[in-house]
Parts: C-alpha cells; structure tokens; sequence
C-alpha cells in the first residue's frame, strides 16, 4: 500500500472523515501520499458522539488543512440502527444488508463532500469504502463508486465546463479488514484514536459484539497486528 493515492502528491484531496478505523486509514494514506487534506465529518444525528470525538484527534493528529464537522440530523429519516431507536444487531455478521445501514449514506455524504471539492478548487475525494470484509452495505461496492464518479463530473460546474475531472479514490475497496489493518500500520496511524463501534459500553469502550467490532477485531487478529482496542465483551 505505499503508492497508494500516490497521484495525489501536491494536489487538494477531500476525506470523508467518520473517525472510524477504514476513514482514518484513507485519511493517513493521503497525507503519505503528500497530498493536502481536507477532512470532511457528517454529523448525522448517529447513535453515539464518540467517533465524531474521534474525527477531531484524527484531524488534529493528521494536521489537515481544514476540519469542516457538518450538522446533517438523519434522524428525521430514520430507517436504521444508527438513527433510530432500533437495536444494533450483537448475534454476529450476517448475511444480507443489516439494520445498521443508513439509506444512501454514502450517496448522500460523498454528494457534500464533492459540493466541497468544487468549492476548494479540489478535484479528488476519497472515501474509506469496502467491498470485502464489510457488513453488505450496497453503497460500498466499486460499482457504487464508479456511478458516482460519473455523476459528478456530469452534475458539476467544474465538470461541465472542464475546469476539473473528478476522482472518487477508494483505495480500501478491494482490501480483507485484514489488508486494512496492515495498511493503517504502514501508513504510521495509531489505531487508538479510531472509533468503530456501533453501539458503545458504559465508559467508552467498544461493545465488542456488533459487526463493526467483530470485524474490527478479525482485521487485527488476521494481520498479526496487536489490537489497542478496549473492548468491553468477546464473542
């Protein structure tokens, strides 16, 4: 993973910056890259504050240009875990689209985050996305990204005009959680000021049960690498 996003040296790269293990990664494999970093964080009304807390060390830590934390309560939609008062699943990784998706979650924040591109004179955006090791989400497959990327140069005034063409880099997309892991090491992140669960114990520990821990948990133990994770159960 060393050259990756290795053509973003001396140019503006939007982040898509939740806080958790994947975002941090895309985030620190950017600034390797020598990129200049803008960091975007949707505060989306999520059941917890805790990665948003995360967001912030990472942006401080990283030293990006510019933190933008945008206020988008997806609670008055509803229809997941993460928004509404439906309980996180703690039984396991299951088959199909779990109730922890957000309706087109990422549709809707990589459509913020390329609203800031243009506005930065910015024409990449990268988004921690992947389609392997991941919970079934249909907005995290290499076709979702595709799609988006044509729609942005299509709906645009840059892309229209050709004053930019617009790339959506997901360089976890084809990655184990295992292969993330790694890649986050290299890149020199410390994992400790990552958030990934979904459904926090008393004391800000990781529950350890819902999908986004057992597969944080999988990526660390399958790479080898030393998990600094405090989590408050083990499947």
């Amino acid at each position: 993973m060393s050259a990756a996003l290795k053509e973003l040296a001396g140019r503006t790269a939007v982040v898509l910056l939740s806080g958790g293990l994947d975002s941090a990664t895309c985030l620190a494999l950017a600034a390797r890259a020598g990129a200049r970093t803008v960091a975007l964080t949707l505060d989306y009304g999520q059941r917890h504050r805790l990665e948003l807390e995360a967001a912030r060390r990472l942006a401080e830590a990283w030293r990006v240009a510019r933190h933008v934390v945008l206020p988008l309560d997806l609670r008055a939609f509803g229809g997941s875990a993460l928004t509404a008062d439906i309980p996180v699943p703690k039984a396991g990784v299951a088959p199909g689209i779990p109730v922890t998706y957000v309706p087109a979650r990422n549709t809707i924040f990589l459509s913020l985050a390329l609203a800031l591109a243009e506005a930065e004179g910015a024409s990449d955006l990268v988004i921690g996305v992947n389609a392997l090791d991941y919970s079934g989400y249909p907005d995290c497959r290499p076709a979702f990204i595709s799609a988006f990327e044509a729609l942005a140069n299509l709906a645009t005034r840059a892309g229209v005009e050709g004053a930019a063409r617009f790339r959506v880099h997901a360089p976890l997309v084809h990655l184990t959680k295992a292969g993330i892991v790694k890649a986050a090491a290299e890149a020199g992140l410390d994992a400790r000021l990552t958030w990934s669960c979904y459904d926090p114990a008393p004391g800000g520990r990781h529950c350890g049960l819902c999908d986004s821990c057992r597969l944080r948990r999988k990526g660390f133990a399958e790479a080898g690498v030393p998990d600094p994770t405090d989590y408050a159960c083990t499947p």
